[in-house]
């Protein structure tokens, strides 16, 4: 099945080269791509998308504004939201990854890049290099995380939860553990619901909000 994508950005020569990149891949398809905030919502309702690429800096309802309504108002399973940005540490990138959004890129990020990176999305991996979470973390990152949810989950779900935070993919945390691959993404699923998280980068940032994953050490390898 074609990986349905929702380009939204208020540019139209970026627009229309991203709508021109996938509609040249195969296996992808767009259903439709919006100029703002407001249009993106709508066209999410509409098309049901698997993935929306999300523009930040727009006229109106802006790409932050936007996903927390995509996200909150969509069918299960949601989309998944890439937000495009200019910058590799920005604040409102890291807002974005703190209400749900699976991961980023930036604007310059060469074509077959980002078609990797769309199917990696869906895929259930996330688009965040390790450093660069580090970064948007001691920057902006609050501690706002009640470490007292933590004692809900097992210790194992607990360990899963760190790795994640250090960037592993399911297939390198079930190396690492000695599972198979799909308990692991049993594990991020169960802790992702207890926690009330609905993205792996969610997920990452509640592991450094935490203090599972410290800023400033070596990433677990």
């Amino acid at each position: 099945m074609s990986i349905r994508v929702l380009v939204v950005d208020d540019q139209p020569l970026i627009r229309a080269g991203l709508v021109a990149l996938f509609r040249a891949a195969d296996g992808l398809e767009v259903v439709g791509e919006a100029a703002d905030g407001e249009q993106a919502v709508a066209l999410a309702g509409e098309t049901r998308p698997d993935v929306v690429l999300m523009d930040i800096r727009m006229p109106g309802l802006d790409g932050l504004a936007a996903t927390r309504r995509i996200l909150a108002s969509a069918a299960l399973p949601p989309p998944k939201v890439i937000v495009l940005t200019t910058f590799d540490l920005d604040e409102y990138v890291y807002t974005a990854l703190s209400d749900g959004a699976s991961g980023f890129l930036l604007k310059d990020t060469p074509p077959q890049r980002i078609i990797t990176a769309v199917r990696t999305i869906v895929d259930g991996d996330i688009l965040l290099a390790p450093r660069i979470t580090q970064r948007l973390v001691e920057t902006y990152g609050q501690r706002s995380f009640d470490t007292s949810r933590l004692d809900e989950l097992t210790a194992r779900e607990t360990e899963v939860l760190r790795l994640v935070g250090n960037g592993l993919s399911n297939a390198q945390i079930a190396g690492r553990l000695v599972l198979s691959e799909a308990t692991v993404k049993t594990h991020v699923k169960r802790l992702m619901g207890k926690l009330g998280l609905s993205s792996r980068a969610q997920a990452v940032v509640a592991a450094y909000e935490s203090g599972l994953v410290v800023p400033g050490t070596p990433p677990v390898r």
